[in-house]
């Protein structure tokens, strides 16, 4: 061999080995984007675990402060109900003691009285037996005077019988006569008056028997009130234990605030720091997100320097399917097929009772009739490809593969991993994918599978012009 063509083959093994390493260093700065969109995926799970426990922190915060209300409120009515406690057990000790004792001489009367009233009827009794026996008297007085008027008239015969011999009698017997006169009269009225004072008698011996019944049932009243004197006392017993009681829960109460006011500065110190860790994990989100926009143009950088790396040949079937698409999307506008009004609809309509939620636009119908014969085949040309579906520019992807296209059930969560066409994806690998406009783009990303399930992923991404208008891009998401 030549020194000409040695010089040449050392340079060609050096071209080859230089080759090798650039090679090298774009697989590493794959696996470094795989790295990356781990770490930021988990920073973003971290920043929404945060925010939600700053969100449940400041929540309990609120609650801490409305039961330190509570108890000041709580404080402040016992205060209140001790004062009005101890007035009222001052007061009713008070009208107990006045109570009992008016009630002590109103029994002490009462029973005087109704023993002054049975005294009375009792007298009552002895001055009717005596006016019987007035009565019985004044009956022997009219018995006399009838007798002495017999006599009279005996007198008063016998005189006329003697004649003038007989004038002492006539004149006796007239005397004795208006004598005996006179005691009938007399006896008589008395009878009469004994009569009206013996039924005065017999109508105030009633009603002394009525005041005695009145008397002796005030007499069990008096008994009856000094038991409720005794129940008055009880009541202000009882009050006064209430009272005692009252006080003795002020303290705890109390030390209850002392320990919410204490719970409540501790809760505010927590939701402090958990509000700063918010912060700066917002602010690491930023700078991972930053530092994988840096990863992803790295690879992009390196792929589109012709350099083979392991996702070159999706990169070129991506191109390549893109191209398709927009060919079959501009051959059905020419021939009428759909319009570009139609082709280009954002009036996206939403499909009822859908669970994740879906949308129908007025190109569904028709790329669900033109997109499979170009996605369903690309899904067997690399083992590492999951998918391949197209979505408009604003992350809406109305036909996805079969095997992710099926009618949704009651699982809102089975629906989320097995329903994934007529959705929107506006998370920021959709939006991407959607709007990018360059030869394509080489995302890394974690797949929400619903549940709280993520698979990590790359997408790769070529954009769909119709007629020189941007419609969209072609998504193709592979295992890494």
């Amino acid at each position: 061999m030549s020194l000409a063509q040695l010089d040449v083959a050392v340079a060609d093994g050096g071209a080859l080995h230089q080759d090798a390493d650039i090679a090298a260093i774009g697989e590493r700065a794959s696996r470094l984007g795989v790295e990356i969109a781990d770490i930021v995926g988990i920073i973003d799970d971290m920043g929404r675990l945060g925010h939600r426990q700053l969100e449940t922190l400041m929540g309990v915060v609120r609650e801490a402060e409305a039961t330190g209300r509570t108890n000041a409120r709580l404080a402040a009515s016992m205060e209140e109900t001790r004062a009005s406690a101890a007035g009222t057990r001052a007061t009713l000790s008070a009208s107990a003691d006045t109570v009992a004792r008016t009630l002590d001489g109103a029994v002490a009367n009462l029973q005087t009285l109704s023993e002054d009233v049975i005294g009375f009827g009792a007298s009552l009794e002895k001055v009717t037996e005596t006016i019987k026996l007035v009565r019985e008297a004044s009956a022997s007085i009219n018995e006399i005077a009838r007798e002495t008027q017999l006599v009279a008239l005996n007198a008063s015969i016998e005189a006329a019988r003697l004649g003038d011999a007989g004038k002492g009698f006539a004149v006796i017997g007239k005397a004795v006569k208006a004598l005996a006169d006179q005691i009938g009269s007399a006896a008589k009225q008395n009878e009469a008056s004994l009569a009206a004072l013996q039924g005065t008698l017999a109508e105030l011996n009633q009603t002394s028997k009525s005041s005695a019944a009145t008397a002796e049932a005030a007499i069990a009243a008096s008994g009856e009130a000094s038991e409720a004197t005794r129940t008055i006392q009880s009541l202000v017993a009882a009050v006064e234990e209430l009272a005692d009681s009252i006080e003795s829960m002020a303290d705890p109460v109390q030390q209850n605030i002392a320990a919410t006011d204490e719970v409540r500065a501790q809760l505010s110190e927590l939701a402090t720091m958990a509000r700063d860790g918010d912060v700066k994990l917002t602010a690491a989100g930023r700078r991972s997100q930053a530092i994988l926009d840096i990863s992803e143009d790295f690879i992009l950088y390196i792929a589109g320097t012709g350099i083979e790396t392991p996702d070159t040949p999706l990169i070129e079937i991506c191109r390549h399917k893109a191209g398709e698409i927009a060919a079959l999307f501009e051959e059905a506008v020419d021939h009428g097929r759909i319009s570009m009004a139609e082709l280009f609809d954002e009036e996206y309509r939403p499909i009822p009772g859908t669970d994740p939620a879906q949308v129908m636009a007025r190109f569904t119908a028709f790329t669900d009739r033109v997109l499979p014969q170009v996605q369903e085949p690309v899904l067997a040309m690399d083992p590492r490809i999951v998918f391949c579906a197209a979505l408009d520019r604003n992350g809406y992807l109305p036909t996805h593969n079969l095997v992710y296209s099926r009618p949704q059930g009651d699982d809102p969560v089975w629906n989320a991993a097995n329903c994934r066409n007529r959705r929107i994806f506006s998370d920021r690998t959709g939006l991407g994918a959607g709007r990018n406009t360059r030869p394509f783009l080489l995302q890394t990303y974690r797949r929400d599978m619903g549940g709280g399930n993520f698979a990590l992923m790359k997408d790769l991404s070529a954009p769909i012009a119709v007629k020189g208008r941007h419609w969209g891009g072609l998504r193709i998401g592979y295992k890494v």
